[in-house]
């Protein structure tokens, strides 16, 4: 099921749209409908190219309220971890995301290498998985940024920046 819901953030309106099935499935956000729907079937095709079965049928859910209280610092990302489905996800990037979501706090930043080797692994793997995550805002990809600025974010930069600004990140 999918449950959109319409979100004032300060001076900006952000819809947040969950794909889930018992647990989420999915996440996407944008600050306007229009995107976000696109947004939502780029997420529902990845799961179904890893052989999730996904439903984009609307209905109400608590899962947007949810994402939303995580962004604005009302839930902590570890308080929502536990209803990610992680289907169609490889072991590593599960790792990887628990990681980030456990150890990277609200209002701090990692760089790609400082990731990649708090897991022994490589900058370009972190940034292969931090591109696929499809629980964004609740495993926090936007806290990743190279040691030269903000870097790639695959919702956009300005999407970064704006939630890096909310958590009260200097950028």
């Amino acid at each position: 099921m999918l449950g959109v819901e319409r979100f004032q953030v300060g001076r900006r309106v952000l819809w947040i749209g969950v794909i889930s099935a018992g647990r989420v499935q999915g996440i996407a956000f944008a600050f306007d409908r229009r995107t976000l729907l696109g947004r939502i079937k780029r997420v529902a095709a990845f799961l179904g190219r890893r052989g999730v079965k996904v439903s984009l049928d609307v209905e109400p859910s608590e899962y947007p309220e949810m994402v939303y209280r995580v962004l604005i610092g009302g839930l902590d990302n570890r308080e929502l971890l536990g209803e990610l489905s992680f289907e169609g996800l490889t072991p590593f990037e599960r790792r990887v995301y628990e990681w980030l979501t456990k150890n990277v706090k609200r209002g701090s930043v990692i760089t790609y290498g400082a990731l990649a080797r708090a897991l022994g692994t490589s900058p370009r793997a972190v940034g292969g998985a931090m591109r696929r995550n499809p629980y964004p805002i609740v495993v926090p990809c936007h806290r990743v940024v190279s040691k030269g600025g903000i870097g790639y974010y695959s919702s956009g930069v300005d999407e970064k920046a704006f939630l890096l600004e909310i958590e009260g990140v200097e950028l």
